[in-house]
């Protein structure tokens, strides 16, 4: 185990090296991991030189955000949950076992009234911070965890954070800063509502630590540096304020150290998440593994804070524990801190109870002494208050507001907690805004082609050009396209995938030889007919503040395009679309944080009350986990109480490419592949089948299209749950992520072709229909889709704004005949359907003949543009 001390790989900087980063570092000329790390061993007068330098940039950031010459802390009580974990950290005393536990007659957890009497005394002594402390997930090891969960009613520890927190936040009004460890994107989601901040320390990239055996974190699966980067970056796309930090002297390099400071640079510039950064030293405790290791010392601590402040630069907010300052407050004033973090007049520090907290009076005059004022903040950090939504639940809003002050944003210092109901917000299915988005999209169009927050809202722009570059580097195909076609020909279900990468990259003679295969793949499984739905299109709302850099559909409440539809209106355009002949209603929209978790179980009964014979295909699995998260319920309950209000089936949308590197340039908070396949296979399971989708021609390489139609044809033959594939060309247009100039504009004739065709092949016979999409192609786009192996155009629609707001320019509405006559033009007779592909009754068949399937009075029919 090396120390903190330079270990035996690592040689004392020269001189020179020292002079050159020190100068770098006045001059604010951008230092790399090298430099970074000779500057971490600044000491006497170069320390003093980088300290100079790093109060500068601390000074320079608050006085950009109206608060020069003040350093913040939160007045906070500690609610340690639990002290069982599933990790075993060397140098940790926070931990214990069930046994010792026991012995001290102690719960597994405290109980609520334990929790609530120490959030009572907090609140009584002017605390306005509730810091939930505890291990990661103890029933994963301990089975005492487990049945003292099952016992009081609870699927997990983190169900029981989320109950705990609600009751913080009606009982006493202090404000949760929730710190369970490492969480997943759906437990941000779940947590989100119930807390305005979260936190997890990084503590070092370094992941020999992790890895080999005798280092600190061997043995704990939580402490693997790219699990805790992931939960980082889950958290910025999540839209949660986070705070997190670096642990120095526990065995890593000062490279190493260098390179933890720039892994949460690199992720504070891309999300914007990363509220605070804790430089915390370690102190060797008794009774622990670690326990012989010399302690970080204070100059050492001093750099590391210096040099953190001077790699995240003015606007980042570091802290040092004051606790663990041995009395140098000045010492660490002078390095660049701005906060001193949460102080309690309550409960120690669990983490180091041997450290006790100063007394605040003694903090304000140690700060004023290095001439700073000490303010108190609440756990969410001014900035991100004033940012408001998407990084403040309404559920919490008006906790924070009743302890914020609206104009710097920092504690009401006279403000005394008190409870306030964790309820919905009060708006409710209210319709709104643009309401005739529907009708209008097509003859007055968008307001403007982006929104005015286009710079903040979906990340840093710079940052994710250069994340997209590896995926949108184009590779060559080297296998045989003939011997491919061969295969493809006398058995495509055998193609390798080096034979279907050629084939996805086939062009000229090669491409028509490769739809001229799959068209008679087409013929051979589902014959001659093209089939069609009378289906209407109901998107409720279009506020949504989840970030799809894709999505030109998406407006913030107070946008002009923005709208929500009332339940009356919903159900009324239900009622129209039946008189015309409708089978099914396609139902999505966005993730409007007003609506409650339950308001998708509303939708589906208002149409179901008002047309009981109404298929309702609805909600995207991006849809399923917020009402489920919203509502504290786990997928399989939402997915059960949704069908029992109505829901027939799901679309498979919210998919787009199923490979987390291509979302996350596509996506800021959209959920991760494996959630969407949680979602969509346990719809499944509880018998709600769902089509299957591909968005493509963005970021994306002929690879990941082989990925995702891999990933599905696995999915369908577990489930068998896929009605259909539907391909869905990216509308460049007025997408965010074309507007940046990183995206490309849209697949071409060429990608639409092959991916159409290698969908029929690759997912044969697994997935038997497959969609091509008029509204995104037109009539004869269509038609030639439909030569390439398709045999299904999707549906009538009556309305459509989503294609329509990126873009598309060929109308929201086909006619029966229109589809008709798109069959026509590939030569092929067309047939009616139902959602799960079967026959239409003759009574809506006659009916949609009777009315062309269409609301002439509301819906104009265009042409192609």
């Amino acid at each position: 185990m090396t120390t903190s001390e330079p270990g035996p790989q690592e040689t004392a900087p020269t001189a020179n090296a020292m002079r050159r980063a020190l100068r770098r570092a006045r001059d604010g000329v951008a230092l790399d991991v090298s430099e970074a790390a000779v500057l971490l061993q600044a000491r006497g007068g170069d320390l003093a030189d980088l300290c100079a330098t790093a109060a500068r940039v601390r000074d320079a950031g608050l006085e950009a955000a109206g608060r020069p010459g003040v350093i913040t802390y939160s007045r906070k009580v500690f609610i340690p949950l639990t002290r069982l974990c599933r990790d075993t950290c060397h140098y940790c005393t926070f931990v214990t076992v069930p046994g010792k536990l026991r012995r001290a007659g102690e719960g597994m957890y405290l109980s609520p009234d334990e929790v609530l009497e120490i959030a009572r005394r907090g609140a009584e002594l002017g605390c306005k911070e509730a810091l939930f402390t505890l291990g990661d997930r103890p029933e994963d090891r301990w089975g005492e965890a487990r049945e003292w969960l099952d016992a009081h009613g609870y699927d997990d520890t983190l169900a029981y954070v989320r109950a705990m927190a609600i009751r913080v936040l009606e009982e006493t009004g202090l404000l949760p800063h929730l710190n369970p460890g490492v969480l997943s994107w759906t437990d941000l989601q779940r947590l989100k509502p119930v807390a305005p901040s979260m936190g997890m320390m990084l503590e070092t990239t370094a992941t020999r630590l992790w890895s080999e055996p005798g280092g600190p974190h061997h043995g704990s699966p939580d402490k693997e540096p790219a699990v805790r980067l992931r939960v980082l970056e889950d958290a910025g796309r999540s839209n949660v304020p986070f705070t997190t930090g670096i642990l120095i002297g526990i065995g890593e390099t000062y490279e190493e150290r260098a390179d933890s400071l720039f892994a949460l640079r690199r992720t504070a510039r891309a999300y914007h998440g990363i509220q605070e950064v804790i430089v915390q030293n370690f102190r060797a405790k008794p009774d622990t593994a670690m326990r012989g290791m010399p302690d970080a010392e204070l100059e050492e601590l001093a750099a590391a804070v210096a040099v953190t402040r001077v790699i995240l630069g003015p606007a980042a907010r570091i802290q040092a524990p004051p606790n663990l300052v041995d009395s140098e407050y000045a010492l660490l004033i002078g390095a660049g801190i701005d906060d001193w973090g949460g102080v309690s007049p309550l409960t120690p520090d669990h983490v180091n109870p041997e450290r006790p907290w100063p007394h605040i009076g003694e903090l304000a005059e140690r700060t004023a002494a290095s001439g700073y004022t000490l303010r108190e903040r609440l756990t969410i950090y001014p900035e991100f208050i004033h940012r408001g939504e998407p990084w403040l639940d309404p559920r919490v809003l008006p906790h924070v507001r009743a302890l914020a002050d609206p104009e710097t944003g920092l504690a009401r210092e006279d403000a005394v907690p008190a409870g306030l109901p964790w309820q919905e917000p009060d708006e409710g299915f209210a319709a709104a805004g643009r309401t005739d988005l529907h009708r209008t999209i097509d003859s007055e169009g968008r307001t403007t082609d982006r929104r005015d927050d286009f710079d903040e809202v979906y990340g840093d722009w710079e940052a994710l050009r250069e994340a997209a570059v590896p995926g949108m580097r184009p590779e060559r195909a080297d296998a045989d396209v003939r011997a491919a076609l061969a295969q493809a020909a006398d058995d495509p279900t055998r193609l390798t995938d080096e034979q279907a990468l050629a084939l996805l990259h086939a062009d000229g003679p090669a491409l028509d030889a490769l739809c001229r295969v799959a068209d008679d793949v087409r013929r051979d499984t589902v014959g001659d007919d093209v089939t069609y739905i009378v289906t209407r299109n109901i998107n409720f709302t279009n506020v949504c503040y989840t970030g799809c850099r894709f999505c030109a559909f998406a407006q913030r409440r107070t946008d002009a395009d923005a709208y929500t539809l009332s339940l009356s209106q919903v159900a009324d355009r239900a009622r129209q679309a039946w008189d015309v002949g409708a089978v099914e209603v396609c139902m999505q929209g966005g993730i409007h944080p007003d609506l409650p978790g339950s308001a998708y179980f509303d939708i589906a009964r208002a149409v179901k009350e008002g047309v009981p014979g109404m298929h309702v295909h609805a909600f995207s699995p991006m849809e399923v986990v917020n009402g489920a998260t919203r509502t504290g319920m786990s997928v399989r309950e939402w997915l059960t109480a949704a069908k029992e209000a109505g829901l027939d089936s799901i679309p498979g949308t919210a998919a787009e490419i199923l490979d987390d590197d291509v979302r996350w340039i596509l996506t800021k908070g959209k959920l991760p592949t494996a959630t969407w396949v949680e979602v969509i296979t346990t719809a499944h399971e509880l018998g709600l089948r769902s089509s299957s989708t591909m968005m493509y021609g963005h970021v994306d390489q002929p690879r990941h299209w082989l990925g995702h139609l891999r990933l599905l044809a696995e999915i369908q033959q577990q489930t068998g749950g896929f009605t259909e594939f539907v391909t869905l060309p990216f509308i460049h247009t007025n997408a965010p992520v074309y507007l940046a100039g990183i995206a490309r504009p849209g697949p071409t004739d060429r990608d639409n072709r092959a991916v159409t065709a290698m969908a029929r092949l690759l997912l044969h016979p697994h997935i038997p229909n497959i969609q091509t999409s008029w509204v995104k192609l037109g009539t004869e786009g269509a038609a030639e889709m439909l030569r390439s192996g398709a045999n299904d155009l999707g549906g009538t629609l009556m309305e459509e704004t989503i294609s329509r707001m990126a873009g598309s320019g060929y109308g929201s509405y086909r006619s029966v005949r229109d589809l008709v006559a798109i069959a026509d033009a590939a030569g092929r007779p067309a047939r009616a359907r139902t959602t799960t592909y079967g026959e239409v009754p003759a009574e809506r068949q006659r009916t949609a003949a009777e009315f062309d399937g269409h609301l002439p009075e509301l819906l104009p029919v265009l042409g192609d543009a």
